[in-house]
């Protein structure tokens, strides 16, 4: 209840009291996402609804919030700083909900995840779908993104990230081991031979993920542990993970990639792993959220219930 308090407190420094909660959501949720578009897609609403309700919300407080374009929706100075003090009230509001949960027992809210549409697809989302089954009063919101972002900038309550993480003040658990290989088409072994050991390499067209940290320098160690680092060079290059995929099973080089992105070809014989006698860095994978004093129940307990579940190497 103290949340509900701290709320009321907010609310009455606004300028009017007929302000209506749906109206500030809309804000927030234009704030967040940039695009008056994806705001009413997010809160379920129509584009005409979420529109109206940024319109009379300016209307009441006498302030221009957001400047709009026909593809943009820009917060103004007044906009960013009503937004940090109303979108910290409804994260109180997120947290009262949170407290009667875990005196209820029964999980509830709308949990807001992002990450990659692979990994998501691959092994988030079949976890969500056991999850919901154990708590159906949790609605799931999944926001698909390559890059980084803070979630406390980005709207989401939890992040799922492979990869070394960037410095940030955001809290983090690691709920994951993804185990990397390197492979070709049929096609380019046949055209170009397998390299045996990584030092081949060097004589091999190489596809290069300009994005992974080891971008041009693959490390591989063998069974005894010891470690071989080779500069890979060759005449493609790209940022995606799945563009890179595709090169290389169209027999333009061989690439690193996670084997969980390239197992189903790998088995029906499109791939073949090379340099199996050596091993790659397994990449991690975090689960990423807010740094607050407080996490609301389902946040935690889903991360608690990722962990469990992907606590083995993904092979």
């Amino acid at each position: 209840m103290q949340a509900l308090a701290i709320f009321s407190r907010e609310m009455k420094d606004f300028p009017s009291s007929g302000a209506k909660l749906g109206d500030y959501e809309a804000f927030i949720a234009i704030v967040e996402t940039g695009n008056l578009t994806r705001a009413a897609a997010r809160l379920h609403r129509s584009l005409q609804s979420v529109s109206r309700s940024l319109s009379a919300l300016e209307a009441r407080l006498g302030v221009l919030l957001i400047r709009r374009t026909t593809r943009t929706a820009q917060p103004t100075e007044a906009g960013l700083a009503f937004h940090r003090r109303v979108s910290a009230s409804f994260r109180e509001i997120a947290l009262a909900e949170s407290d009667l949960s875990d005196t209820s027992g029964t999980l509830r809210g709308t949990l807001c995840v992002a990450g990659s549409a692979f990994f998501v697809g691959h092994h988030v989302v079949p976890i969500i779908r056991e999850f919901s089954l154990q708590h159906p009063e949790v609605k799931f919101d999944l926001r698909i993104s390559e890059e980084f972002t803070e979630p406390t900038r980005s709207g989401v309550d939890l992040m799922i990230r492979s990869g070394p993480l960037p410095p940030s003040p955001m809290k983090s658990r690691k709920i994951a081991s993804l185990r990397r290989v390197a492979i070709a088409s049929p096609s380019y072994i046949a055209q170009r031979g397998r390299p045996e050991t990584p030092a081949d390499l060097e004589r091999h067209a190489c596809i290069i993920r300009t994005s992974a940290q080891d971008a041009r320098a693959w490390t591989f160690h063998a069974q005894d542990g010891t470690p071989h680092e080779v500069a890979v060079r060759g005449g493609f290059e790209a940022d995606n993970a799945y563009v890179t995929m595709h090169a290389a099973l169209g027999g333009m080089g061989i690439a690193v990639m996670p084997f969980y992105y390239v197992r189903q070809f790998v088995e029906t014989g499109l791939a073949e792993v090379v340099l199996d006698d050596f091993t790659l860095a397994p990449t991690p994978a975090h689960a990423v959220w807010p740094s607050g004093s407080r996490t609301p129940s389902r946040v935690r307990r889903f991360i608690d219930f990722l962990a469990q579940r992907l606590k083995k190497e993904i092979i």
